[in-house]
């Protein structure tokens, strides 16, 4: 009866794009200094959970992991546009902490949905 709950799927899969995110905007703050690099980005995870059409599944790390199948994420890393920089590298450093805020805001709201979606059923099951 539990075991099928959409919002935690929903939780996992909002906390598991802030974490990618944020890896890829880690890795264009390494790369502020490096010539020629263009920073890159993954598309927001409304749109990209709104394209699937299909339901989000757990990722297997191993066999036997989960009990599931090895699902690739909907989202992809894209490059945004060329500078103009003398160097060629696109990356702003600025821009990148302030997606960095967003991204642990995104987190902490699947964390928060997460958790708000146990207490409502730790408390429907008298267990609270």
């Amino acid at each position: 009866m539990f075991y099928d709950l959409n919002v935690f799927k929903t939780a996992y899969a909002m906390a598991t794009h802030a974490g990618q995110r944020q890896a890829v905007i880690a890795r264009n703050m390494a790369n502020a200094d490096t010539p020629g690099y263009q920073p890159r980005d993954i598309e927001a995870f409304q749109k990209a959970f709104e394209n699937t059409g299909r339901e989000v599944a757990m990722t297997v790390t191993r066999p036997g992991h989960l009990h599931g199948a090895t699902v690739q994420q909907p989202w992809a890393e894209f490059e945004a546009a060329p500078s103009g920089d003398p160097n060629g590298n696109g990356v702003s450093v600025e821009e990148e902490m302030f997606k960095a805020v967003e991204v642990k805001r995104q987190h902490d709201r699947a964390l928060t949905i997460y958790k708000s979606s146990m207490n409502i059923l730790r408390s429907s099951l008298g267990r609270a």
